[in-house]
């Protein structure tokens, strides 16, 4: 069985293993096709289906693969799930699978998918295993999803275009102008204000692990015998 709780699995997948913000994995479609929402959110969703589908196909087989043919095995049950998800992007969202280009054929090659692969899913039964790659998932998808927002708006004064490559023509009128007659901001759209959004987001959530440890010692903090206690709620003058 699993050693860590499923809870556990989960805060490691959105948080404390992140591994867009953590492992620093998966950064070249992460910088590349972020530059809207709508790309962030079809990039997302096809690689939690391939990392749910590989994860829950490898523990499937754990018990029966050699460790000698193990990772070639593992590759060859991620390019079936990216080669489903490639048809399914064909089928659906064409041209958004257009737009999204030659990064949706490199989730072969996406290191948080065969990470997970050998890391847990080859170790752990069923459930855990399929727990994890949704909830890596999740924590990556929701940091695309991030700074494709913050490239939209920085870049274009936009937010929600093109929706409809991804939820049909209902969703064209989704697009919210935040900025009327915005200029275009090229360096936010371009792969260097990328790495800029991706180090402000790296930087939050180091300012926020560092005030939630803080607090956490405050809290440990043993009150030695005999000392008194100081009332600092009241006002001095």
């Amino acid at each position: 069985m699993s050693s860590k709780s499923l809870t556990d699995i989960t805060v490691d997948g959105l948080w404390k293993n992140n591994p867009a913000l953590v492992q620093l994995l998966g950064l070249c479609p992460l910088l590349a096709v972020t530059g809207s929402v709508v790309n962030a959110l079809g990039l997302g969703l096809a690689t939690m289906l391939v990392l749910v589908g590989s994860n829950f196909s490898v523990s499937l087989i754990r018990n029966h693969v050699p460790d000698a043919v193990r990772l070639p095995a593992f590759v060859m049950i991620i390019a079936s799930f990216v080669t489903v998800a490639e048809l399914v992007m064909q089928a659906f969202t064409y041209e958004l699978y257009e737009v999204l280009g030659i990064f949706i054929p490199l989730i072969v090659t996406n290191c948080i998918i065969l990470g997970r692969a050998d890391a847990f899913a080859c170790k752990n039964p069923i459930l855990p295993s399929v727990v994890d790659g949704f909830m890596m998932a999740l924590g990556f998808g929701l940091v695309l999803v991030l700074l494709g927002a913050m490239r939209e708006i920085l870049g274009q004064g936009v937010i929600f275009s093109d929706m409809q490559l991804l939820f049909g023509p209902a969703a064209a009128s989704w697009k919210i102008e935040l900025v009327k007659d915005y200029p275009d901001f090229l360096f936010a759209i371009l792969p260097p204000g990328a790495f800029m959004a991706m180090g402000l987001i790296i930087a939050l959530k180091n300012i926020i692990d560092d005030q939630l440890k803080q607090r956490a010692l405050a809290r440990q903090q043993p009150v030695t015998a005999g000392s008194k206690r100081v009332r600092v709620t009241g006002k001095i003058s």
